[in-house]
């Protein structure tokens, strides 16, 4: 499994159900009693979950990363729970929502996660999945999206786990025999322009020094070369310091758009779903 910082999970995840929830309809959060969220990392979606589901609600984030699930507790207050997310340390029907964000993609069998959800709960489980592959990025700066397309094929091309799952959840919840499988596509967009935010500044000072695109080192030099690594990190350094003085000069903008995918799925009433 892919293992993420607590300051890599703020920046990716930052603003990401701030203005529209509309997504999350389909998981009936007004009616859920016992929710669990698997992946939790640092809690983003573990708060919404507690906000928009009922006061007498039960909700527990599960994470395999101790110091992810301390930021998480000092963050949300909310419960807490060490596991791994094919190994989850609950009974059978303990929940009547397990649901994931940017988990499944991280795995090496996600088919795996998926039939412990399902043991897991009793009535629904739900993935919300980006689809890395169609991330679009839209710049003042030309060189931006030219470098931010390379570096995303690029990594695509080296990651060792599907980063590009999205819509085909579908296909793991029906082969883990859930019903009435449904998807709704949501769209994050991160928006950047001016007055610019202090973690606008601070990401465009990651993108100077070229720490935006070390954080995904291995899996470039994976499917190039140090060499290529190199010289898209100095191209990469080069764009930044123009970001840097576009912010300078007040006339910066960019936005960044990923598609998310939320597949929701029941659990049969047979209690049958993935050989249970």
């Amino acid at each position: 499994m892919r293992r993420f910082s607590a300051d890599y999970l703020e920046r990716t995840r930052q603003g990401m159900w701030s203005d529209s929830r509309e997504a999350l309809a389909d998981l009936d959060l007004p009616n859920r009693q016992r929710v669990l969220d698997v992946g939790c990392g640092t809690g983003e979606l573990t708060r919404v979950l507690d906000t928009e589901t009922p006061s007498e609600t039960t909700v527990i984030g599960v994470d395999a990363d101790p110091a992810l699930l301390t930021v998480a507790r000092q963050e949300t207050g909310l419960q807490m729970c060490r596991g791994d997310a094919s190994r989850l340390p609950v009974r059978t029907d303990a929940a009547d929502l397990v649901v994931c964000q940017a988990l499944l993609i991280n795995l090496p069998d996600p088919s795996l996660a998926v039939r412990e959800f399902v043991r897991v709960s009793d009535d629904f489980v739900a993935a919300i999945e980006p689809d890395n592959r169609a991330v679009t990025v839209s710049s003042t700066i030309d060189s931006e999206e030219r470098l931010e397309r390379e570096a995303r094929e690029t990594f695509l091309r080296g990651v060792d786990t599907d980063v590009a799952l999205g819509g085909r959840v579908r296909e793991l919840f029906e082969a883990a025999g859930l019903t009435d499988v449904r998807t709704r596509r949501y769209q994050h967009e991160k928006r950047t322009e001016p007055p610019y935010s202090a973690a606008a500044l601070r990401s465009a000072a990651r993108k100077a020094s070229g720490a935006g695109l070390a954080d995904h080192r291995e899996e470039l030099e994976r499917a190039t070369s140090t060499a290529a690594y190199d010289d898209l990190r100095r191209r990469w350094r080069e764009m930044g310091r123009s970001v840097v003085d576009g912010m300078r000069a007040g006339e910066y903008e960019r936005v960044e758009r990923v598609p998310f995918d939320v597949t929701v799925g029941r659990v049969p009433a047979n209690g049958l779903a993935g050989g249970r």
